[in-house]
């Protein structure tokens, strides 16, 4: 059995992963960036740069251990709201990652596919996204999906649109609708459910992420902003999830 240990600054024992027990598929909300710069004095922007390199590292990690899913919102639909110099050093950052993740895809075996709907970026964006989703279909690995201009209310309606299209043509009906049917419509079609959430930064809310998605997904909060979220951090994380008791509305026997 392969354990994971950690020391607490303190010297004592904080836990143990069973790496050969891990979740398929984890989701984590990137959040805490702006603060982190805020309270550094420096631009928000930095924050974001931070907070890019810093899933860089987890991402790696996740698929040195085995992970087969991590799925992160990195942009939300409700972001449009921020400043309009926060929203282009945040989309500039993605198509920095994007361009290298095309170099490297292949050889770091990791898959990277996106959710949401990308029909409001530019067309170089849109593009190079499309790239990375090629590339990974002709590769196996960690998938890691990144949320872009992503809500799960949206999400949701879309879903819903496209069955009652297809009802229309005439190549479903009302009655063919399943939990499991619906979930063929979602962005997340064919990808298992996250078994853990992680929201850094000390909310507690999952301010519209996969809301389907997570209908029985263990929760885990750490007041720790994102680019400080370290893989320590995360040990924590699967460590608290290994220590769950995960009924799904039934009783231990």
């Amino acid at each position: 059995m392969k354990l994971a240990f950690w020391k607490k600054k303190s010297g004592g024992s904080a836990g143990q992963v069973d790496f050969d027990h891990l979740p398929r598929h984890v989701a984590i909300i990137l959040d805490g960036n702006g603060r982190w710069a805020k309270r550094r004095g420096l631009p928000r922007t930095a924050g974001h740069r931070a907070g890019a390199e810093n899933f860089r590292k987890i991402a790696t990690y996740c698929r040195d251990i085995g992970l087969e899913y991590l799925t992160v919102y990195a942009f939300s639909t409700e972001n449009w709201k921020r400043p309009e110099e926060e929203v282009d050093a945040i989309l500039d950052l993605l198509r920095r990652y994007m361009l290298e993740a095309l170099d490297t895809m292949e050889r770091d075996r990791v898959r990277l596919c996106f959710m949401g709907d990308r029909s409001v970026f530019n067309q170089e964006l849109r593009e190079l996204a499309a790239r990375c989703d090629e590339v990974s279909q002709r590769i196996e690995g960690c998938q890691c999906n990144i949320c872009l201009n992503y809500g799960s209310h949206a999400e949701i309606v879309r879903a819903a649109q496209n069955f009652a299209k297809d009802c229309i043509n005439g190549s479903v009906k009302l009655e063919d609708l399943t939990e499991e049917r619906f979930e063929d419509y979602l962005y997340s079609a064919g990808i298992p459910s996250p078994e853990l959430l992680i929201r850094p930064g000390g909310e507690q809310r999952l301010s519209n992420f996969l809301l389907w998605q997570c209908a029985y997904t263990e929760f885990y909060f750490t007041d720790v902003l994102w680019p400080d979220f370290s893989i320590e951090e995360l040990h924590k994380a699967l460590a608290a999830y290994q220590r769950r008791d995960r009924r799904f509305g039934g009783v231990k026997k």
